[in-house]
């Protein structure tokens, strides 16, 4: 088994009525343990709006990111799955597509030590 990463783009919730967010979590509760069952699951976090850009030589400090809320990273998942094709089948298993949301599958690099 391999692990990847997923990335979470868009998706954003907030037009939902406080009903419809709270079902809404409660598919993302049920896809984590699923793949907990699964035994696939390794980490994963949603991330808060906002923070701080570090660029270039000098280690600028902005605030962001800003972005189009369909293009801001929400959170991320690392699971284990056989290959990319695998990967990309749990993902398609994501809640936030009728969100607009996006899934960005990478497979996490290993580093011999």
């Amino acid at each position: 088994m391999e692990k990847y990463m997923f990335i979470f783009f868009g998706g954003d919730p907030s037009h939902l009525s406080p009903e419809a967010q709270q079902a809404h979590m409660g598919k993302w509760f049920e896809w984590v343990e699923k793949l907990r069952n699964e035994k696939r699951y390794v980490a994963g976090e949603a991330l808060m709006p906002g923070g701080k850009n570090i660029r270039g030589p000098k280690k600028a400090v902005t605030d962001g990111p800003f972005a189009e809320s369909k293009e801001v990273v929400g959170g991320f998942f690392v699971i284990e799955a056989k290959g990319l094709d695998e990967a990309v089948k749990i993902a398609k298993e994501c809640p936030d597509y009728d969100l607009g949301g996006i899934v960005e599958v990478r497979e996490v690099m290993k580093f011999d030590q």
